[in-house]
């Protein structure tokens, strides 16, 4: 099997043209190929083209390997292979923390190879959870620990789906939790389509097909079971099980820790506990909605509307003057804003959409990057400082959920929004017209007022005076890391796993999951005593989008 790179084709092509330019390519008629990526390159609005990437059968693959060039090699084995199975008999069953991308497959790949995972989640079930998080939205009512960070799916659920990320990846863990995703329930298209999504409504029912995979192999959940705390050897400083909030102890030596970037209360029993942990940058902003027509009109002009286009998205960064990078974060297509609020009397906002996009307005997060210099104290100095603006918006909405919002015309200007205009703000349950610049840092404020212009350059329309602004999003990414060495465990805390987005190593659908298949293996090694975990070269978090 050979592939090929950059088979560019018009949008419009008619299907035999591909086969048609893989026989140029090759110089013969190829005996049969797959669709390994397919993206497009919209530069020119008024000639979109069509970008493939095949894996192609041919009848002598060493002619055309040597004749080939950069643009046909051999084409790679993405099987995924475990690296240990469990004995007959198992001593321990590992624990999972969470049921996020992370959790979910850490507990998927442990249950593959035998070992039969006990995974503690303190929210509900997601169809449970799904009619708690609805109170939110359409009643303003929190559940604690029932809502778009807590539960089954993790805060990945309530987003727009999106299956792509820039991480590096040798192994092909990426192949493997988009093909379980198939297997689950997920439209083929994402093992080939450059950038894959699935929307809300899909995701869930995936995530419960997934549980039921994991059941079926041994696999044990335990939703309601809020982890308190650790018990820890003091000796060995080896983890010995876990102390959930009713006072039950489960033992087990070897703990996966994939919370999520929102398990505030857990991160400080953590740190109580003397488990190593750092602060680390994230991110704060608002989020913004465009009409969803203007975006598609700019990024793809004629072609607008084209069912292999779909709704238009975009990505953009500015670097101001004060030394503070602005750039859009989560951006979702024919989506809407959505509460994400875990704890009473704070204010957070997201983004999601379905997998149709076909929602009025395009919203993205528009986010200034911070760094624990700005937010001095240790570990858990981020955590407060995010807090602090949450309270803020809460305050600014009117202390029932609503969130500030302002026109971008009024943001601009700053003068605060007195009314809203032609875009309707999608945030349910619903905006109260302010000033944004009083629910973020000075930089901040300054840094997007700088940026919102800029953007305007290179997406005509981005600062429309009746564009919304919605406040605050902080929930970018995890404000620590819990530090871990290159066998995943804990630096100084024996058999536990920090993993995913929560523990600093992931940002997104994809990359968590590939960091859960990854601690996963580390765990399977563990329990086997089976050698060294393979290393991608890859420490630290990932990137977003």
């Amino acid at each position: 099997m050979l592939r090929l790179h950059e088979i560019r084709l018009p949008l419009d092509h008619p299907p035999e043209a591909l086969q048609e330019a893989l026989a140029e390519r090759l110089g013969a008629p190829a005996q049969g190929y797959t669709i390994v990526r397919r993206g497009y390159d919209a530069r020119n609005p008024r000639r979109i083209m069509l970008s493939y990437t095949l894996d192609v059968e041919v009848a002598d693959e060493a002619a055309l390997l040597a004749r080939g060039g950069s643009m046909v090699r051999a084409a790679p084995d993405m099987r995924y292979r475990f690296v240990a199975q469990a004995p007959k008999e198992l001593e321990e069953r590992p624990i999972v923390v969470g049921t996020g991308p992370c959790g979910l497959f850490a507990a998927l790949i442990l249950a593959q190879s035998g070992f039969r995972p006990i995974i503690l989640d303190r929210g509900k079930q997601v169809r449970e959870r799904t009619k708690d998080t609805w109170d939110l939205w359409r009643r303003g009512i929190l559940h604690p620990e029932s809502n778009v960070q807590f539960g089954e799916g993790g805060a990945g659920t309530f987003s727009d789906g999106k299956l792509h990320s820039q991480i590096r990846d040798p192994f092909h863990f990426g192949r493997k939790a988009l093909e379980e995703f198939v297997k689950a329930g997920a439209p083929e298209e994402i093992l080939y389509v450059s950038k894959p999504h699935i929307g809300t409504f899909r995701l869930v029912q995936m995530v419960e097909a997934m549980r039921e995979t994991i059941e079926g192999l041994g696999g044990e959940y335990r939703f309601g079971q809020r982890v308190d705390g650790l018990e820890i050897e003091s000796g060995a400083r080896r983890v010995s099980g876990v102390i959930l909030h009713t006072g039950e102890r489960i033992a087990s030596r070897h703990v996966v820790l994939a919370i999520g970037h929102s398990a505030r209360d857990t991160f400080e029993r953590l740190h109580a506990n003397g488990v190593a942990m750092t602060a680390k940058p994230f991110s704060i902003g608002v989020r913004i909605e465009h009409p969803q027509s203007l975006i598609d009109a700019q990024r793809f002009g004629p072609h607008a509307g084209h069912p292999l286009l779909g709704a238009a998205d975009y990505r953009l960064v500015h670097h101001a003057a004060i030394g503070r990078s602005v750039y859009s974060f989560c951006m979702c297509p024919g989506g809407t804003v959505v509460a994400a609020a875990s704890e009473p009397g704070r204010l957070v906002t997201n983004g999601m959409s379905q997998y149709s996009r076909n929602e009025r307005n395009a919203n993205a997060g528009i986010v200034v990057g911070i760094t624990p210099e700005d937010y001095p104290g240790g570990p858990l100095a981020g955590i407060a400082f995010q807090r602090h603006w949450e309270e803020r918006a809460f305050e600014a909405g009117g202390g029932t959920y609503a969130a500030p919002a302002q026109r971008v015309g009024d943001f601009l200007e700053g003068r605060p929004s007195t009314h809203l205009g032609e875009v309707v703000p999608s945030y349910r349950p619903g905006v109260t017209p302010a000033d944004l610049s009083t629910c973020l840092p000075d930089f901040a404020v300054a840094a997007i007022r700088e940026a919102l212009p800029a953007f305007d350059r290179d997406l005509p329309g981005f600062s429309l005076a009746d564009a919304v602004m919605t406040g605050v999003e902080t929930r970018t990414s995890s404000p620590l890391r819990i530090e871990r060495g290159e066998d995943c465990q804990s630096v100084n805390v024996k058999g536990l796993f920090p993993a995913g987005e929560g523990a600093g190593y992931a940002g997104g659908i994809l990359s968590a999951a590939v960091d859960g298949i990854r601690v996963a293996e580390a765990v399977a090694l563990a329990m086997t005593d089976g050698g060294p975990v393979r290393s991608s070269g890859q420490h630290g978090e990932t990137p977003l989008y």
